[in-house]
């Protein structure tokens, strides 16, 4: 069975295309003004009026009600993704308050990080597992930084979760073989520059993924 893949920091119709063409399963925008590839909800709603049969992801750092309410008043998400500080508590609460499924990110160096993931099974519907940021980094994610993907292995969850961190078209099989993951999330790795994704990689990228 092939891995599900998600394409995270897209900020253009031409790489949202290569991604749907190639099959990918989500499509990843970023909503936090710090990152290089942070998109304005007009622009979001415009790269995606035509993606209808893969799931949207806006990808938030500690958003308050005023900065959700911002974006989905434009554009049509199908699933939120939170990469900051936030408590089991707050996405709980924007669960309920949004009536959207939400995934939380959990930065992980080492197997005692994923005893954190326990507290978010009850209140989140997916969970995402990145590499923790590098010191002084201002970015939770997209650093092309990877895990030791061996402390995933025989690991049990009751809800789905992804692998990202690191990964590129070259590494992504093996990373799936030794995680035991069932789906990717990929951003820097399918890059040209920070920011600037590249289609090719996009669909290299999706290739591997899809054939491990």
């Amino acid at each position: 069975m092939s891995a599900e893949v998600k394409i995270c920091g897209l900020t253009d119709a031409d790489t949202v295309d290569a991604a749907l063409e190639a099959g990918a399963d989500y499509l990843g925008l970023v909503f936090f003004a710090q990152s290089p590839r942070a998109i304005e909800p007009d622009a979001a709603a415009e790269i995606l009026q035509f993606a209808d049969d893969v799931i949207k992801v806006g990808l938030f750092v500690d958003a308050d009600d005023a900065a959700l309410d911002r974006v989905l008043s434009t554009v049509r998400l199908d699933l939120l993704q939170f990469h900051g500080n936030e408590s089991p508590e707050r996405i709980e609460q924007v669960r309920l308050d949004f009536g959207l499924p939400v995934m939380k990110v959990i930065p992980v160096s080492g197997a005692a990080d994923l005893e954190r993931a326990e507290l978010f099974v009850p209140v989140a519907d997916r969970l995402l597992f990145d590499a923790k940021p590098p010191k002084g980094s201002d970015l939770p994610g997209g650093n092309a930084v990877s895990f030791d993907w061996t402390i995933l292995q025989g690991f049990k969850c009751r809800l789905p979760w992804m692998l990202a961190g690191g990964l590129t078209p070259a590494n992504v099989a093996q990373a799936i073989r030794i995680s035991g993951a069932t789906a990717v999330d990929v951003s820097s790795g399918v890059e040209s520059a920070p920011g600037t994704k590249d289609s090719d990689l996009i669909r290299a990228f999706i290739r591997a993924a899809k054939a491990s």
